[in-house]
């Protein structure tokens, strides 16, 4: 058997063995619901379920129906704390938001309240990431959205990357609560701008579009802290790619953060459309779609994939 028809028997293999997973992952899906906050989430189907791994040679596995575009919403934040962290550096970043788990809802207020002045305790929660988002460089909403837009067209390799304006101006119309945490936040001088023009770019943010292999690749980036194996470039540096695996470990899946670390044990970070991107240090990337979300917003039968994924080829960094 040559080296080529060996690696297409080991490449079908691990298709059938995701397709395995996807099957018994599948059952819990009734049990969660599509978010519906947001309007034009809910038309998201429930039903779907889809998984890509990202290998550093470039190859990748994939189940589902990995070709279903979705938006990144809270798995954004990443993406763009890694930007500002490069942009503004530690020091200016984190001034203004904290690194410490909450264990409160994502979108909870109660914290900035009672603690340091309106300063949000970390970047992963909706305050923080607001805070983040403000925080990148540009004269006006259309050229800060593109600088982001171009860093996740690098992360990606999709020159074409874009953003769903149907979920993004459903979620602008619908972001009261996020309003009120931008206020909040520039009544104690954490955020200076404008608030519509920062909820006009943060809705913006969370509605770029990518499928499970896009977002499988940016998950082998920050596996590798922050160097891409298919461009052959360091994308971000190592130490950037290091804090926001560690976010992501703290507080990347809502207050399941430590449930999430002790079943899967891996950097990850959710959204409410139900992605999923996991970062498997110096092994791989992975990128999960199932938009049934569970109560506290993740997807509930994508989290179930990733722990049979952990429990099979021994995942945890723990």
């Amino acid at each position: 058997m040559s080296q080529n028809e060996f690696d297409e028997k080991k490449e079908v293999k691990h298709m059938e063995e995701l397709m395995v997973l996807i099957e018994d992952a599948k059952e819990f899906i009734p049990y969660g619901k599509v978010a519906n906050y947001i309007p034009a989430l809910a038309k998201a189907n429930k039903k779907d379920l889809a998984v890509a791994v990202f290998l550093p040679d470039g190859r990748h596995f994939e189940a589902g129906n990995t070709t279903t575009r979705f938006t990144l919403q809270s798995i954004s934040k990443v993406i763009s704390l890694a930007l500002v962290l490069m942009d503004r550096g530690e020091d200016y970043v984190f001034e203004r938001v904290g690194m410490e788990p909450t264990g409160d809802p994502f979108n909870s207020i109660a914290k900035l309240e009672v603690r340091s002045a309106g300063k949000p305790l970390n970047p992963m929660i909706n305050a923080g990431a607001l805070a983040v988002t403000s925080m990148i460089k540009g004269h006006s909403v259309k050229d800060r959205f593109n600088r982001l837009l171009d860093f996740m067209r690098v992360l990606t390799g999709n020159k074409e990357l874009s953003y769903s304006k149907e979920v993004a101006i459903s979620e602008f119309e619908t972001a009261h609560l996020n309003r009120s945490l931008s206020y909040f936040m520039k009544e104690h001088g954490i955020i200076t701008e404008d608030v519509e023009l920062l909820l006009d770019l943060y809705t913006r943010q969370c509605a770029i579009e990518v499928n499970c292999v896009e977002l499988a690749r940016i998950g082998l980036i920050f596996a590798l802290d922050g160097y891409d194996p298919v461009s052959k470039t360091q994308i971000m540096p190592e130490k950037i790619a290091k804090i926001c695996n560690t976010f992501m470990v703290t507080c990347g899946m809502y207050n399941a953060s430590g449930a999430f670390a002790i079943k899967v044990g891996i950097p990850a970070k959710s959204g409410v459309s139900g992605g999923v991107m996991g970062a498997v240090p110096r092994r791989f990337g992975i990128g999960v779609y199932g938009p049934s979300l569970d109560e506290i917003g993740n997807s509930i039968a994508g989290i179930k994939l990733l722990e049979l994924l952990a429990q099979k080829y021994n995942l945890s960094i723990f």
